[in-house]
């Protein structure tokens, strides 16, 4: 009974959690899929881009990716939709910042920087974690993926890519 208390407990808590945002600005891209957020109370969340996968720093097109995903957000505010954490203790998030061009005081904070970089095509969709993301966003990425496939964008100008979690079981 104890344990059915605790496990409900538990599930409750990361419901609770997974329903949490924060608000930002992004002080550090570690790579195509992975920044840094600081939050209004100076607290530092590792944030790895939910339902994206990016190519490695060492990989083709890895450099571009991390930069495409700098020139969007670092030194930006943010609001990250918490999902999370992964394996190694980041958090996953989607990410969410001002459009490139907007002008106004206070911009809307509505451009999904995962998105973006699969849009692209400098991240691949990934599908194995589809069941943690919305339907919705689950079905706009796999779109966005597709369509940057279809343009020969970033990665998929050459004949086949090699995915991230491919090329990280070899090296």
């Amino acid at each position: 009974m104890r344990l059915a208390v605790a496990a409900w407990l538990l599930l409750a808590a990361c419901a609770v959690q997974a329903a949490s945002s924060v608000h930002g600005k992004v002080v550090g891209v570690a790579d195509g899929d992975t920044v840094t957020v600081l939050s209004a109370k100076n607290k530092r969340y590792k944030i790895r881009l939910q339902g994206v996968d990016a190519p490695e720093l060492r990989q083709a097109f890895g450099r571009q990716s991390k930069k495409a995903l700098s020139d969007l957000v670092f030194g930006q505010p943010v609001r990250v939709q918490l999902q999370g954490k992964d394996r190694y203790g980041r958090w996953l998030g989607k990410v969410l910042v001002a459009e490139p061009g907007c002008r106004a005081a206070h911009c809307p904070l509505t451009l999904d920087a995962g998105h973006a970089q699969i849009t692209r095509g400098l991240a691949w969709w990934y599908r194995a974690y589809a069941k943690e993301q919305s339907v919705v966003d689950a079905a706009t990425y796999a779109h966005a993926e597709k369509q940057a496939r279809a343009y020969r964008l970033g990665l998929w100008q050459t004949k086949k890519p090699t995915p991230p979690w491919v090329w990280r079981r070899k090296h």
